[in-house]
């Protein structure tokens, strides 16, 4: 009989009821509780949150306030907080994580892989060499040593750039 390794964590997620149109950025956007939301920074036009069924340690994602599908949705003034925030994570992360390297990414449309697509967004990934292993290749698992506590109060002192 093969060994069986749990990820409860994944749970909530794969049974979760995915078709009832919610759109968890926006209830983060009006939330007025970071912690529960897992906001880590907010920005002007675009906020920092953090992936709640993540990759790797430190994934986080960047979202505009605004309900938006498309890149083209947005105004200037988005686009350039969120290319500008985007930046500012890269070398928050690569920091703070001692990564090797990040992975940057948006998917548009549920048929390029867009978990929530009327609102995008940009994954920011922390990488490191032979971080991918047979976890995720045979069983779907990943391995996250992290809790959401402790990455939301090892990232919000940088962003608020408060860390010593």
């Amino acid at each position: 009989m093969p060994d069986v390794l749990f990820a409860a964590w994944r749970y909530e997620y794969l049974v979760s009821d995915k078709s009832d149109n919610r759109c968890f950025f926006c209830e983060a956007a009006t939330s007025e509780d970071d912690d529960e939301t897992l906001v880590v920074h907010r920005g002007r036009k675009v906020f920092v949150i953090l992936n709640r069924y993540p990759y790797t340690n430190g994934h986080i994602m960047v979202a505009p306030y605004a309900h938006e599908a498309r890149l083209s949705d947005s105004s200037e003034e988005t686009l350039h907080d969120l290319v500008s925030t985007v930046a500012r994570a890269e070398g928050i992360l690569s920091s703070a994580y001692r990564t090797d390297g990040l992975n940057v990414g948006i998917n548009f449309g549920s048929a390029a892989g867009a978990g929530l697509a009327d609102h995008y967004h940009v994954h920011v990934v922390p990488r490191w060499k032979g971080d991918t292993n047979f976890m995720t290749v045979t069983g779907d698992v990943r391995v996250v040593p992290e809790e959401p506590a402790a990455t939301l109060a090892r990232l919000r002192p940088l962003f608020a750039g408060t860390a010593s």
